[in-house]
């Protein structure tokens, strides 16, 4: 299990234990003391064996786009079963979550130390990419291998996006944004081309709160943005329809949309055309005319809880080539 902890002197107690079991990687105590000291202010994420810290990871702010992997460190005992991978993809997370662009990480060059070697390895496979190396940033026996990671590729968006129900902060989302986040929806594939999906942006408060009132029990309360997607039943051809195939892709579209530009939502549906028709509500504030009907509400705006991707099956159990068997 991933616990994002908070208090300050758990994570130096779990940075110390861990880290001075793994002298292989942190035998300068000096340094060593650097990295437990510092935990205390950075994001710190544990891993959890039942009660039993195994390993934790700590980023930090390193610039307006940038945080680094500070520091990370896994009870010899839990390698290569998958908790670094783990903790990462929980601070991957947070870091596009808070609307981070990049992640770095600095280790010693390949071909150094055997030891390091491994850790390379380890950074490769997490998606990182070779930025540059510093021949002299430690020193001459300890050349720094900067690795850097970008968050905003469409693969990274789409592996780090998951639905956030908690609440936001209280900041209002740009114009701007709202229209770019619009635009990859209607940009979206559509069956025959027939664009039978519309959307109605909302960012008034005075809306925003009536349309929060009809909807029981509540969702999205402290979102400051929301938007209603709209469908139409047009056929494509004889009576073959692709109305739910369109919004669907327009819906993912601006998930995709939303997280890039560091915000969080959750495709909010069923809950809204259920019996009730809280769908109808919200049409008629919005003045939604017939032939039309409200399929969906994506509120928008920035996360102010944590929260970490939900456990998938493995790869191998839902993806096959060639054949079933």
């Amino acid at each position: 299990m991933i616990r994002f902890i908070e208090d300050r002197e758990t994570k130096s107690s779990i940075a110390r234990q861990i880290l001075e079991s793994l002298t292989e990687w942190f035998e300068v105590e000096e340094s060593r003391e650097g990295y437990i000291n510092d935990s205390k202010d950075w994001p710190f994420f544990a891993y959890y064996d039942g009660d039993k810290p195994a390993g934790f990871l700590c980023l930090k702010k390193t610039g307006d786009a940038t945080m680094e992997l500070a520091v990370m460190g896994v009870l010899k005992e839990y390698h290569r079963k998958g908790v670094g991978r783990r903790l990462f993809a929980a601070a991957k997370d947070y870091a596009c979550a808070q609307g981070y662009s990049y992640i770095q990480v600095k280790t010693v060059r390949s071909g150094m130390y055997p030891d390091y070697d491994i850790t390379n390895a380890f950074y490769r496979s997490l998606g990182f990419r070779e930025l540059e190396v510093l021949e002299t940033y430690w020193d001459e026996a300890n050349p720094c291998q900067i690795y850097i990671m970008s968050l905003k590729s469409a693969v990274q968006t789409i592996a780090t996006r998951h639905s956030y129900r908690g609440k936001f902060l209280d900041e209002k989302v740009p114009r701007e944004d709202l229209m770019a986040i619009a635009s990859a929806g209607i940009d979206a594939p559509s069956g025959c081309n027939k664009q039978t999906t519309d959307l109605i942006v909302v960012d008034d408060s005075e809306v925003l709160d009536r349309i929060k009132s009809v909807i029981e029990p509540p969702v999205a309360q402290t979102a400051p943005a929301m938007i209603v997607v709209l469908s139409r039943k047009i056929n494509a051809y004889r009576d073959r329809c692709f109305a739910i195939q369109d919004y669907s892709a327009a819906i993912e579209n601006m998930l995709l949309a939303i997280v890039e530009l560091g915000y969080q939502s959750c495709w909010y549906e069923g809950h809204i055309t259920d019996e009730d028709r809280i769908c109808d509500k919200i049409a008629g504030i919005l003045n939604v005319p017939e032939g039309y009907d409200v399929v969906c509400i994506l509120p928008v705006g920035k996360a102010a809880d944590d929260f970490h991707a939900p456990s998938k099956k493995p790869f191998i159990e839902r993806v096959k080539f060639n054949s079933w068997s």
